[in-house]
């Protein structure tokens, strides 16, 4: 926003903190959605549109990283597998369907996927559902880019390492925050702040030739 852009900022409990990210925001709105549920998620893109007045640009951030370890029953562990890809994946896939849409017949738009480390060196056994949703993330960006690039959509993969969120808090909590900082070459644990620039940049058009890329930030925590 701070570029000019008018954006929609999607939550799906934090309201007042999305609120106030909008606010003073000429054209900026918040749009809530569970994005657990498909029809959540496939009405999303559209209120989008009709708030803004039309999309450029998709962020696919939203993620959710829950712990299953390998000796729950069979039903908690699935729950929690079917929950992980509806809301990393589905939902992803189901916007950016309706995003390539909405670009082809306006003249083109970006894609960025907010995916994950643990798409490309994986996970531990409690997080299998995480790594493998990440995963599929990349494999829906490249295919975009691929299949889709005639039609002026561009999309990139933002793969970040452990970064200090609400959703990180869980693995921290569990493992001690010195475990999640054993492997990264920097003095301090990424941020959103570390990764944001990296989007406006993509968002600008000035890396469109680096569509199908994807793009580690994590602190040489892994180095492909």
């Amino acid at each position: 926003m701070d570029s000019g852009a008018r954006v929609a900022a999607h939550y799906r409990g934090e309201r007042a903190l999305a609120e106030a990210l909008v606010r003073g925001r000429d054209g900026s709105v918040a749009l809530s959605a569970d994005l657990s549920d498909p029809r959540a998620a496939a009405s999303l893109f559209a209120r989008a549109v009709e708030a803004l007045g039309g999309v450029d640009l998709l962020v696919n951030n939203a993620g959710v990283a829950l712990e299953s370890p390998l000796d729950r029953s069979t039903d908690e562990w699935v729950r929690a597998w079917e929950t992980t890809m509806a809301v990393n994946l589905a939902a992803s896939g189901i916007l950016a369907r309706d995003a390539v849409r909405h670009f082809g017949s306006h003249g083109g738009g970006r894609i960025v996927f907010i995916a994950s480390r643990a798409a490309f060196r994986g996970d531990t056994p409690e997080y299998l559902a995480y790594a493998a949703s990440k995963g599929g993330m990349v494999a829906l960006s490249r295919s975009i880019a691929r299949g889709c690039g005639s039609q002026g959509v561009k999309s990139f993969v933002i793969a970040p390492g452990f970064t200090r969120t609400e959703m990180a808090d869980d693995f921290i909590a569990r493992y001690g925050e010195d475990y999640a900082m054993k492997d990264v070459a920097l003095d301090r644990m990424t941020e959103p702040r570390d990764i944001a620039p990296l989007v406006v940049f993509l968002a600008s058009g000035l890396a469109d030739h680096c569509t199908g890329t994807s793009i580690d930030v994590n602190a040489a925590s892994y180095v492909r």
